[in-house]
């Protein structure tokens, strides 16, 4: 009995993993970060608290976002769930990445776009996103992971997704291994997910 509940378990598990880039993020986050490792949230939000979980209280996230709404609805957020200790919020871009962290990080996780319940003028570009990109390959620690959540669907994030296609594509392979997901069934422009794992 325990082992069909444990099967169950892993079923939905598996059914919920294939949803959208998103999840799969969240999933490859679960497994690469441990207490006390350090991580980025380069699109402060929701992913700042998720981050937060996975890492401890020997842990740290920094969190980047240009609007001041973000920052102030993510230390509330942190506050309810007792992680504000573990988070260190910015407000900047995320290109003046190297401004803030120095030390080397375990895992980078850029969910590109708008804020869903924001202004959805004020977006990610690919300029700065490549910049921000760059700048994390030289923080980022061996077996360490840069997630990309990609929104082709509106005119900024196709232009995003071009770019990063075009810049990681070129990533030396001694040194970095870049996977692309992507839903070919779904309608509408689902977002895609790049994975850049620093291999050497």
């Amino acid at each position: 009995m325990k082992l069909i509940k444990e099967w169950e378990g892993m079923a939905v598990h598996f059914m919920n993993l294939f949803k959208n880039a998103v999840e799969i993020s969240k999933r490859i986050c679960e497994q690469r970060l441990k207490e006390g490792d350090i991580a980025i949230d380069c699109t402060m939000g929701n992913d700042t608290v998720f981050l937060c979980s996975l890492i401890g209280e020997d842990g740290k996230v920094y969190a980047f976002d240009i609007q001041e709404s973000a920052v102030f609805n993510t230390r509330q957020n942190l506050l309810q769930y007792g992680y504000l200790e573990r988070a260190e919020l910015i407000l900047d871009g995320h290109q003046n990445i190297d401004k803030y962290v120095q030390e080397e990080v375990q895992l980078i996780l850029f969910n590109l776009g708008y804020l869903p319940k924001g202004n959805h003028d004020i977006t990610t570009k690919k300029d700065t996103t490549i910049e921000a990109v760059e700048k994390c390959l030289n923080i980022l620690k061996l077996k360490g992971v840069i997630l990309l959540v990609i929104y082709p669907g509106h005119l900024s994030g196709s232009e995003e997704k071009e770019a990063l296609e075009n810049f990681t594509s070129k990533l030396n392979q001694k040194k970095f291994t870049v996977t692309k997901l992507s839903f070919l069934n779904q309608i509408n422009h689902p977002s895609e997910l790049i994975c850049i794992e620093k291999v050497c």
